[in-house]
């Protein structure tokens, strides 16, 4: 059973139905309950048409969901509004169903967490941690977003924005190596860059294939992380690197500043640097401000410390930590980095052994877990 092909055409399975009048809630229910179905059936009997199968079934499911038993004889009159036999289009519908998610009767916020649930496949758990929020408060979020929608007829497109920030949000969960979904971010930013006309497009697009350039040296052969400033930069793609960086230039040459170029700029500027001990940390600085300024978000202040301590000392980044909520994901590991840096060695593998507990996936917990060994092990020489 191929389960990265049932993935890549539920969102096309789910078009079709939203197309042919299912609200979207139900809509998502019924090819939920046909991949079921497929992952059943399958594999004693594959389909020659795995898309027109899943459509056939979905949408009876659909029909059998939101008819009673009793309206069976109305359901067989209607029979010739099930999708017809034989090969369904081959047409990607993804980029689509992203632009139908972000409906003008949703927030924004809301938007972006129905698609990254219904679209991306992300679970709740994650969608949850993107937006640093209670995973109780992102289900009633969803739960909220669906019930809006239900009933709504998917005829006006949601904005640019809204796409892009689901966007941003499935490449980041894809290249944290939770859910691969880095690949397919990418391949749908370059549909919708060559389809507006766009200046923070182009800078996602950058910033995507300037990260992306860096995965094969993200990770040990054992699987464990290896850190930015450790890693092998002749394992980085260069061709990607080189690709990021003329988009971003043309990007930033409209003078139409966005988040998403600010920080392609730092990606680059991390890429331009042959060793680590290179790296223009002042200007990375000088990114992170603009990025403070555009967004005033509490995560870009965290990474801002990181760049601050760099440029001009750990106790400057720690000092730029105090003024950030110690509850912000991420913080505990990096005070612990900072203090770490200013040789505060006890406390840096106290915090470190903290991080580790808070992780938010496996390799994440095992690096921080190590790095708490090495510096006991120092300790106790």
């Amino acid at each position: 059973m191929d389960e990265a092909l049932l993935r890549s055409l539920t969102p096309s399975v789910l078009t079709v139905l939203v197309r042919r009048g299912a609200d979207f809630a139900a809509a998502e229910d019924a090819v939920q309950d046909a991949l079921v179905e497929a992952l059943r059936v399958w594999p004693a009997d594959p389909p020659r048409d795995a898309k027109g199968w899943l459509v056939t079934v979905a949408w009876r499911k659909f029909l059998d969901a939101t008819r009673a038993e009793t309206a069976r004889r109305r359901r067989e009159d209607r029979f010739e509004e099930e999708p017809a036999p034989g090969p369904a289009s081959t047409v990607d519908d993804t980029l689509q169903l992203y632009f139908l998610c972000a409906h003008p009767s949703l927030t924004p916020s809301s938007a972006v967490a129905l698609t990254l649930r219904a679209v991306g496949g992300l679970t709740t758990r994650q969608i949850a941690r993107a937006y640093l929020v209670p995973e109780a408060t992102m289900a009633q979020r969803i739960s909220r977003a669906k019930r809006t929608v239900s009933g709504v007829r998917f005829d006006q497109a949601g904005d640019v924005a809204t796409v892009l920030r689901v966007l941003y949000l499935v490449f980041n969960e894809g290249y944290s190596g939770d859910v691969d979904l880095a690949a397919e971010a990418i391949r749908l930013t370059r549909q919708l860059t060559a389809a507006v006309d766009h200046p923070e497009a182009a800078g996602l697009l950058a910033l995507m294939l300037l990260h992306h350039a860096r995965r094969a040296a993200r990770t040990a052969p054992d699987g464990s992380l290896v850190p930015l400033a450790e890693q092998d930069r002749g394992r980085w793609d260069t061709r990607l690197i080189a690709e990021g960086v003329e988009i971003l230039q043309a990007a930033l040459a409209r003078d139409r500043l966005g988040e998403y170029q600010a920080q392609a700029a730092i990606a680059a500027l991390h890429a331009d640097a042959p060793r680590a001990e290179e790296t223009d940390w002042v200007q990375i600085v000088e990114w992170y401000d603009e990025l403070v300024r555009l967004t005033d978000s509490p995560v870009v202040r965290l990474n801002r410390a990181v760049a601050v301590a760099e440029a001009d000392g750990p106790r400057a980044g720690l000092a730029a930590l105090a003024e950030l909520d110690s509850a912000l994901p991420r913080h505990t590991a990096v005070a612990a980095y900072l203090h770490e840096r200013d040789g505060d060695l006890k406390t840096a593998a106290r915090l470190y052994a903290e991080a580790a507990h808070q992780a938010p996936n496996l390799a994440e917990r095992d690096h921080l877990t190590r790095q708490a060994a090495r510096l006991n092990t120092r300790l106790h020489r």
